[in-house]
C-alpha cells in the first residue's frame, strides 16, 4: 500500500522589488505579479496623491487594469501621509491580501516606507520638513564632519552604532533632537515587531550610463506629456509637503519667472540622478536585498522560487 503525502505550502511571502527611480520597476513587477496570479502595493511615497500623475510616473491605465494594484492615487496632497500612517494601512491591505494567496509583491523606490513594512516604523511624532531643509542646507554649508560632530554632541548612543559615514542618517538623528529635545536612540524600538510574511528583498538596478539615459528620457517624455500644465494647475498647493518634490518644485520655480523651462528642465533631470543615487545608497546599506538587471526575470523567478516553495 503506497501512501501519497500532500505538503501544502501554508507560508506567505512579500516580495519586495526596491530600487531607483526610472529602472524598470513598473513593468517587472507587474510581469511577476502575472506569474504568481497576486497583487501590488506601491511603496512609491509620490504615487500615493491622486492630483500627481504625469510628475510621478504612475502606472499606465493599461497596466493598472493587468493587475490589481493597492496605494496608487488614494490620497490627497492636503493630507499628511507618513511612513506611519503607511505602515499600518500597508500591513491591513497584506493581511487581506495573503488571505486568499501565499505571495504578495510591494514595489517602489521609498526606502522609510518599505522599511516601515517590513521592520516597523519607530514611536516619532510628525517632523516639520522646514526642521529638515535646514539641516540639509546646514550639511551642504558645512560638510559630513560637522553632521558627525553634532551627532556625537547631542546623540552619543546612536553616534557610536550608527553608519556616521551616511548623512541622511545623521540628519535624521539630528532633526528629531532639534525638534523634540530627544534623542534619536531614545525612540528607538528594542525589538522588531513580528510579521506574517517572509519578505524576500530584490534591488533592481542597471549601469549607471543606462539609469541616467532613462532618467532623462523619461523626463523629456514627462515635459511632452504636459508635466507643465500638471504643476500650473497645482500653483495653490505649491507650499504643501507633497509637492516639495522633484519635478514640481523646478517647475514652480519657472512658472514664477525665476528660470526659464529649459533650466528647469535640466534641473529635474540632475535633482532625479541625485535622488537616485541616494535611493541606491539606502538600500545598498541594507541587509538582504539581493540585485539584478530590471530585463533579469527568469532568473528573478528561479531566485523567488529557490527561496519558497512557491513552484512546487
Amino acid at each position: 500500500m503506497y501512501i501519497c503525502i500532500i505538503i501544502v505550502n501554508t507560508t506567505k511571502y512579500l516580495i519586495v522589488i526596491a530600487g531607483p527611480t526610472a529602472v524598470g520597476k513598473t513593468t517587472l513587477s507587474i510581469e511577476l505579479a502575472k506569474h504568481y496570479n497576486s497583487s501590488i502595493i506601491s511603496a512609491d511615497s509620490r504615487q500615493f496623491y491622486s492630483e500627481m500623475t504625469i510628475g510621478t510616473a504612475k502606472p499606465s491605465e493599461d497596466q493598472l487594469k493587468q493587475v490589481e494594484h493597492y496605494f496608487i492615487g488614494n490620497k490627497t496632497i492636503t493630507e499628511l501621509y507618513g511612513a506611519g500612517h503607511f505602515e499600518k494601512e500597508a500591513l491591513h491591505t497584506l493581511k487581506n491580501i495573503l488571505q486568499k494567496q501565499n505571495v504578495a509583491i510591494m514595489v517602489g523606490g521609498s526606502g522609510l516606507y518599505i522599511d516601515a513594512v517590513l521592520n516597523g516604523v519607530d514611536d516619532f511624532i510628525e517632523i516639520p520638513s522646514e526642521v529638515r531643509e535646514k539641516l540639509n542646507a546646514e550639511f551642504e554649508l558645512t560638510g559630513r564632519e560637522w553632521l558627525q560632530k553634532e551627532t556625537e554632541k547631542h546623540d552619543p548612543l546612536y553616534f557610536s552604532s550608527s553608519d556616521i559615514q551616511n548623512p541622511q542618517r545623521l540628519i535624521r538623528a539630528l532633526e528629531v533632537y532639534r525638534h523634540t529635545g530627544r534623542t534619536y536612540s531614545s525612540f528607538l524600538k528594542k525589538n522588531k515587531p513580528e510579521r506574517e510574511f517572509i519578505p524576500i528583498k530584490i534591488l533592481i538596478n542597471t549601469r549607471r550610463d543606462q539609469l541616467y539615459a532613462n532618467i532623462n528620457d523619461r523626463v523629456d517624455k514627462m515635459i511632452n506629456n504636459g508635466l507643465v500644465n500638471e504643476v500650473k494647475h497645482l500653483s495653490d498647493f505649491k507650499n504643501n509637503n507633497a509637492l516639495k518634490t522633484v519635478g514640481y518644485k523646478e517647475l514652480f520655480e519657472h512658472l514664477a519667472g525665476f528660470i526659464s523651462l529649459n533650466t528647469a528642465i535640466d534641473k529635474i533631470k540632475q535633482h532625479t540622478r541625485n535622488y537616485a543615487k541616494r535611493q541606491l545608497t539606502w538600500f545598498r546599506n541594507k541587509d538582504h536585498f539581493t540585485e539584478f538587471e530590471p530585463d533579469a526575470l527568469k532568473d528573478i523567478i528561479q531566485f523567488i522560487d529557490k527561496k519558497t516553495l512557491l513552484s512546487e
